[in-house]
């Protein structure tokens, strides 16, 4: 089955509600797609928000590679051979995960439905289900509880609350959010590179009875082995996020003594489902964990991180909520939330449903 066209555009996406994170505030995003179609009419989607800021490519230059001749020579091309066609992609666009993404998710979705099965099931779905985290941003302490409440009464029980601007306002939102709401939710953090290691190290110490379950990218990057001094025990509860940007950087990280116990794993930072397969085939003989996380991105990308993060049986945590404060989007179906809980809806490729 051969590849009839392909196109791709921009286009931005509404939040219902912008946040604050460590280094900016959003309150929109714009994600660029691709739309691969075969010859039978069945149309592959891929979607790419790439974070400038993190990866050095914004979508505006995704959109530009994704135009491009190197892209649009796989017209006539067959799908069958589509995981040849993402290597050769990746040796074109080596800097450009976003562009990566995008057409890697597209060729899956498209070579998913042509075989008439879910993508997660053509590489061996090992999770059905797993709680995902919702976001809260860098508020004072009554906003963060308000929207605590606002997640807890949708049956969220996974709270990711966004610190680094301020260490002790960030203890205090943590332990009045333990204090609030005892053993009945689960609290990650996210710094966002915003710690010191003198930050870090009082935050843990005082926050010690919080019960935090980890600690997302606490230091900048090229930091890390600034983190070799905390107790072993700890270093487990750390997750690499902006530290982690592919398989290289899965490998250096995966040396003994380990800085993170956890692989944050984002589509748009590696370049798609099978750049973070390989850098979760590092994690696993190294006994490092997967946790999942997104950007603010369409439905499309985050039921492709949804289906990868379920193929694979070291897999702990997701936090895949981006697509959850859109105002709009591009596709409906992919996934289910269900008490808090995410699955794959089933369908083939990645069962979504265009608009």
């Amino acid at each position: 089955m051969r590849i009839r066209s392909i196109r791709a555009y921009l286009k931005n996406l509404a939040l219902t509600k912008p946040y604050t994170i460590a280094y900016q505030t959003t309150s929109d995003v714009e994600n660029v797609f691709l739309e691969i179609e075969l010859e039978n009419g069945m149309i592959g989607i891929g979607a790419a928000n790439p974070s400038p800021e993190v990866v050095g490519e914004s979508p505006e230059q995704a959109l530009q590679n994704l135009q491009s001749d190197c892209i649009n020579r796989l017209v006539g091309k067959d799908i069958r051979l589509f995981q040849a066609w993402i290597r050769e992609s990746n040796h074109m666009f080596r800097q450009s995960p976003g562009t990566l993404a995008a057409l890697d998710i597209a060729l899956h979705d498209a070579f998913g439905q042509y075989l008439g099965i879910p993508v997660v099931q053509f590489y061996g779905q090992k999770i059905h289900s797993l709680p995902t985290s919702v976001t809260i941003g860098i508020m004072n302490v009554a906003d963060t509880l308000a929207e605590a409440t606002g997640y807890y009464q949708q049956g969220f029980r996974v709270l990711k609350v966004k610190t680094g601007l301020n260490v002790d306002e960030d203890i205090e939102r943590i332990r009045k959010l333990r204090e609030t709401y005892r053993n009945d939710v689960t609290i990650r953090v996210d710094a966002n590179q915003g710690y010191l290691f003198t930050d870090l190290a009082r935050f843990i110490t005082a926050t010690a009875n919080a019960k935090v379950e980890l600690i997302e990218q606490p230091l900048p990057v090229g930091h890390d082995q600034e983190l070799l001094s905390l107790p072993n025990d700890i270093r487990h509860l750390l997750a690499a996020d902006e530290s982690l940007k592919g398989p290289k950087a899965a490998l250096e990280l995966a040396q003994q003594p380990l800085p993170f116990g956890i692989y944050n794993i984002k589509l748009m930072k590696c370049g798609g489902i099978r750049a973070a397969l390989d850098i979760a085939t590092i994690a696993e003989p190294a006994g490092i964990s997967l946790f999942w996380g997104c950007n603010d991105e369409s439905r499309v990308s985050i039921t492709a991180a949804l289906h990868a993060a379920f193929a694979c049986p070291h897999t702990r945590y997701i936090d895949l909520d981006g697509s959850f404060d859109l105002a709009e989007d591009v596709v409906s179906g992919g996934f289910v939330v269900e008490n808090g809980s995410m699955r794959p809806t089933g369908g083939a490729g990645l069962g979504l449903v265009r608009y």
